[in-house]
Parts: C-alpha cells; structure tokens; sequence
C-alpha cells in the first residue's frame, strides 16, 4: 500500500459561511472523512491556517505570505493509503471541496527516503 497526498487548493473561504452553513460543510467532511477511515484509507490530514511565511533568498528573507490567488491557496492536506495513483484519484472524487468549481485536489505520491 503507497501512501498519496491531497493538497487542497481553493474553495469558498471558510469565513464566507453562516453558522448553519459551516456546520453542514463540516458535516460533509466528516461524512467523507469518517468514510475513508471505514475503509482504512485516510492516514491524516487537517486544515491549515491562512496565514503563513515563505522563506527565500536561500533561507536569509522572510515574508508573510502566503501570496497567491484564493484558487490556489493550500488550504489544508489529507494524506490516504492507496494501491496506487488510479486509487487515490478515485477516493479524491468524493472530496466535498468539489462542490466547488474552483477547487483543485492535488495529488501526489509520497515517496520513501
């Protein structure tokens, strides 16, 4: 079993919610997530904050960030356990943040050291 990343990129910003519709969003995370840990699958993941730094010029400049479009903001991270990349493209496809035409789910492989 191989392990693969969901970076969650885009999707209506939390704060845009009302209560009752944030408790219902939430619900629907928790239904898929509570899903993929019946079958095993999910291996972590939460939401991240938005704000944050970046480090550059070779670890000597700091700035807040980050500094992207909305779309394309990581917004948080589910790592699952897979067969391989067609598996983890196909549990992808419940992800509630698709009820959003301008999220994207990322995939990647994560890759032993």
């Amino acid at each position: 079993m191989k392990q693969f990343m969901y970076l969650l990129r885009g999707g209506k910003p939390m704060d845009t919610y009302s209560p009752e519709e944030m408790e219902a969003h939430m619900g629907e995370w928790k239904s898929w997530m509570g899903g993929l840990a019946e079958q095993e699958k999910l291996a972590g993941g939460l939401p991240l904050s938005k704000d944050g730094k970046r480090v550059t010029g070779g670890g000597s400049v700091t700035h807040d960030g980050p500094f992207a479009e909305g779309k394309e903001v990581v917004g948080g991270y589910i790592i699952v356990n897979a067969a391989n990349m067609d598996e983890a493209i196909e549990l992808s496809k419940g992800c509630p943040i698709h009820q959003s035409n301008e999220a994207v789910v990322e995939i990647r492989e994560i890759m032993s050291m």
